[in-house]
């Protein structure tokens, strides 16, 4: 998982359980991204930033190949502990990692050795201009105010470059995945209504959408420590974060699907949106 005080991690700003705004009155996830309240859920990832990195699933090859075309050198904005950076490297692209909050970019040293890693926010990228071919921000377009970053974004990208944005969302049509959500105090999906808030504008062009779906493998406990990842548990008083970790693990001990499963298939939709500067 970008404000007036401080911004969240990029890849913190995945999961901040924030209320969704009304459609009709916000375009983004999150009402105000500068809000105080808001910048200290997301930026609780700092303290989690190992436990994000372990848990947390990746991107898929082909998703992120859609999403960057044939860009060669790749701005990850809200890069946080590296998992879409990991994929561009995979990729064979030079990166660049800006996130704002330190310990996140620590993990991503160790996840992407050698990565050049840089402080800064969606608002404030500290880069020159005209220095990439594309922007690609993992989790976290939610959390910018698009009228500054937006220009930002412009700046630093190489006239007709790329701007992608990508979120990965388990698939809650699958009924424990429901129910997990619900005992985990899910209250929007990050990535279900897109017109609702991946707006961009001038001087980017139209937007276009590629859906991957795909399924994670993991063990239960890395299932638990993705919930222990996610800045409501982390800001949670703690006789909350026992009692939701214990309804879920009773969740995956009786619920029919799961019942003797050793590991668990986690189904996963990645929605990527991209939109060339004009």
């Amino acid at each position: 998982m970008t404000d007036a005080p401080t911004p969240a991690s990029g890849a913190a700003w995945a999961a901040a359980s924030t209320p969704a705004p009304d459609p009709a009155n916000a375009p983004g996830l999150v009402a105000d991204p500068a809000d105080p309240a808001t910048v200290r859920s997301a930026r609780s990832f700092g303290a989690a930033a190992s436990v994000y990195h372990q848990s947390r699933p990746g991107y898929p090859v082909e998703a992120v190949a859609w999403l960057v075309g044939d860009a060669v050198r790749v701005l990850d904005l809200g890069a946080g502990t590296g998992k879409l950076t990991e994929a561009l490297v995979a990729l064979d692209r030079e990166v660049i990692a800006v996130d704002p909050v330190e310990e996140m970019l620590e993990e991503l040293e160790v996840a992407v050795p050698g990565v050049p890693r840089i402080l800064g926010t969606a608002e404030d990228i500290p880069i020159e201009d005209d220095a990439v071919d594309a922007v690609v921000a993992g989790q976290a377009w939610h959390w910018f105010q698009p009228e500054r970053a937006v220009p930002e974004i412009a700046r630093v990208l190489k006239p007709g470059g790329m701007l992608g944005l990508v979120w990965n969302s388990r698939d809650t049509s699958v009924d424990w995945l429901r129910q997990a959500g619900e005992l985990m105090h899910e209250r929007h999906d990050a990535s279900a209504t897109f017109e609702s808030y991946v707006q961009i504008g001038p001087p980017f062009g139209e937007i276009e959408e590629h859906t991957v779906r795909w399924s994670e493998r993991m063990s239960r406990a890395r299932f638990l420590d993705l919930v222990r990842s996610r800045s409501y548990f982390i800001t949670a008083p703690a006789e909350e974060q026992a009692a939701t970790i214990a309804a879920l693990e009773t969740l995956l001990a009786t619920h029919p699907d799961l019942a003797g499963a050793e590991e668990l298939a986690v189904p996963y939709m990645t929605r990527c949106f991209r939109a060339r500067l004009g």
